[in-house]
This record gives C-alpha cells, structure tokens and sequence, in this order.
C-alpha cells in the first residue's frame, strides 16, 4: 500500500505503479532515469514545479504525460520539453482516466492566508492505482474540498506557514480515515525534521503513519 512510495524532498513524490512509474511535484532530481509515464503538478511554485527535474524524467513525446492545473498549461509547455498534446490541464472538481488511472482534481487552497489562494485554482489529486486511492493533496490547509476526500493513503503537508502544521494535519487525517498517511512537505524548506514523528503520536491508532522523509 505504502512500499510503492518514495519522497526525496519536500513534496517530490514517486509511485511506482508496477509498469508505469507516476511522479508528483519532482523537484531536485539528480539522476536523469527518463522513467516517468505520468507527471503531476500541483502548482507553480519552485519547491513543486521544478521543470529540470521533468526534463530528467520524461520518456519524450507520447510517452510521458504532465497533468496540471489548468492555468499552468502555459507554463509547463514554455519551460519543459514536453509536448503540447502530452500536457493534461484539469480544473477542480475533474474526473479524467490517463494511461488506465482514474484521477480526480481536487482544489488545494489556503485558509487564512494568502500563499495558496482558492482563486488561484491549484489541484491536488486523488489518483487510483491496482484498486488504492492515493490523495496527494498538494499545499493546503483542512479545506471543505478536502474533507470530502475519501482515499486509502493521504500524503498531506505538516510543515506549517504555507500548508497545515502537524497539529492541524494530524486532526484533519483523523477525520479523513484514511488506512494510511505519509507527512510530507516538512524538514527543509519549512519544518523541523522531528515534525514527522510530532504528527505520528496525535494520529488515531487505526490509521498507519509511514514516515518517508527523515526517518
């Protein structure tokens, strides 16, 4: 369920499907594998929209995807390698399958405060792969939008400021229900390093925590 899972920084997530291999928010790729079939962006910031590290994992044309808020669609055709008709913009609320994968859009947004703006119609997404619902939520706070998730593993943000902090996300994952969560988006840009064991001791014991950074 969570063995599939990988994150080297912040929000930098990888999915190895089995024969595709998904890739949400890459940023400080090192190796250049070329191994994506999909790619998901939540938004244009740096810390998630990092177009040398999608260069150094997309196939070429046909056959790496990018799926991207729709205001993005611009950004990522100018500054990536990536082809017109490979790029997927998707807006809140969307329903779409790519390469076998149900994906829905759900909004990602602020409460509160200004860095992520509900207007701005950021995305995270709710991806189902081998019958599992993934929620990579992208940055974001405990929104109506996101409450209404239902999912089998939530990656959500603890780092505070810009996303929820580990108090905040922990009472959001215990009502999500999710069977599993994976903190992410703490220990580097925002965070400390031991948010992700703070997060672990709130979250209800019917829920498994995963930590995949700084563990």
């Amino acid at each position: 369920m969570t063995d599939n899972i990988t994150i080297n920084i912040q929000s930098s997530i990888r999915l190895d499907a089995g024969k595709q291999v998904l890739y949400f928010d890459p940023i400080e790729i090192g190796e250049a594998t070329h191994d994506a079939d999909i790619i998901f962006l939540t938004h244009s910031h740096s810390d998630h929209f990092d177009p040398e590290s999608i260069n150094k994992l997309s196939k070429g044309p046909d056959e790496t995807f990018i799926v991207c808020p729709f205001e993005m669609r611009d950004e990522v055709q100018q500054k990536t390698n990536v082809e017109h008709n490979d790029i997927v913009p998707l807006r809140p609320g969307s329903e779409f399958t790519l390469n076998g994968f149900p994906i829905e859009a759900i909004r990602a947004y602020n409460i509160g405060k200004d860095f992520h703006p509900k207007d701005n119609n950021w995305l995270g997404y709710v991806v189902t792969v081998n019958g599992m619902r993934y929620y990579i939520s992208g940055d974001m706070d405990a929104t109506e939008e996101a409450r209404a998730v239902r999912c089998d593993v939530a990656l959500v943000p603890i780092g505070g400021k810009y996303t929820m902090d580990k108090d905040e996300a922990a009472a959001f994952v215990n009502g999500l229900k999710p069977k599993a969560v994976i903190p992410t988006h703490y220990g580097s840009i925002i965070g400390e390093k031991t948010d992700g064991d703070d997060f672990a001791k709130k979250i209800d014991p019917s829920i498994q925590v995963v930590l995949k950074l700084w563990k």
